[in-house]
């Protein structure tokens, strides 16, 4: 299936309602589906990527040009707007500067960098600790520094609720907002009120994002009520490797059980089905215009 071209302004886009609903995505197959579901926006998830590639929870393995490699091929695939999780940037000040500028050759339209200390943790494990506000402060001016394009939105997330308190990280927001990010995001808050504290403090700035993790420290609200809170944007950003395993591992035990897939097929697609999904068809008859120096 075509895709639609990349919105002119995603920073356009997040300035109104209502939110943009952004689920995460690990590779040019889910990018593209999730794309073909009608979202506006897609999220290239840390977390994602260490389950999948590495069989690993997110606790700060995955590399900066592990990241840049699955953005490229997930640009080749589709051109909606790509928010990249760039975990700390992957160092000081200097690092953050060259992951800006990697990932904005590789297509990012925006690139979330977090105050904790590197290697990081899921923000939804214990046991964080963070840099100091004003180190983070100059990691938001050297990426807002570093871009080229003013399209490429930097975002910037604290986790300090669960370390410094809730007070803390709003402040931390607040010197994040003044250093130049484009987007706030912060991280973990444990109850609805907790949500509507973060609008109500920070709403009039910038947009704001917020992150529902299934089984995590934040109460999964339903994007409208997140959008009638005040948040622009709203991330899902494991959730599709959490349906996957369970599918895969569900898929494991019926083959080890019976000898046989029989019992899946109606949660699979057969191969019909999946080069329908991926448009061989199509691309195979596109490759024959060029066979004989066609035209």
């Amino acid at each position: 299936m075509t895709h639609p071209p990349a919105q002119a302004s995603f920073r356009d886009r997040l300035a109104r309602r209502p939110i943009v609903v952004a689920p995460g995505v690990y590779d040019a197959l889910t990018a593209s589906i999730a794309a073909d579901a009608g979202f506006e926006a897609l999220y290239l998830s840390g977390a994602g990527i260490a389950y999948t590639r590495l069989g690993r929870p997110d606790i700060g393995l995955v590399s900066m040009s592990e990241v840049a490699e699955v953005l490229t091929l997930i640009r080749e695939r589709v051109a909606l707007p790509v928010v990249v999780d760039a975990d700390t940037g992957y160092g000081n000040a200097l690092n953050v500067q060259r992951t800006v500028r990697v990932f904005e050759r590789a297509g990012a339209s925006a690139l979330q960098i977090e105050d904790q200390t590197f290697p990081k943790r899921c923000g939804h494990l214990s046991d964080k600790s963070l840099v100091p506000v004003g180190e983070m402060v100059g990691k938001i001016r050297a990426a807002v520094d570093a871009r080229e394009n003013r399209e490429t939105l930097v975002i910037a997330r604290t986790d300090a609720v669960a370390v410094e308190g809730f007070d803390a990280a709003l402040e931390r927001a607040g010197r994040y907002a003044e250093a130049g990010a484009d987007v706030l995001f912060v991280e973990a808050p444990k109850t609805r009120a907790e949500l509507g504290r973060i609008t109500g403090a920070l709403g009039g700035r910038l947009p704001l994002m917020a992150n529902m993790v299934e089984g995590g420290l934040t109460p999964v609200l339903p994007a409208a009520e997140l959008d009638a809170l005040g948040f622009g944007l709203v991330i899902f950003p494991g959730g599709i490797v959490r349906a996957i395993a369970r599918a895969a591992q569900d898929f494991y035990a019926v083959l080890r059980r019976d000898g046989t897939t029989d019992a899946m097929r109606d949660r699979m697609f057969d191969f019909q089905g999946i080069n329908a999904l991926l448009g061989t068809d199509a691309m195979l008859e596109r490759g024959k215009g060029y066979e004989d120096g066609g035209s």
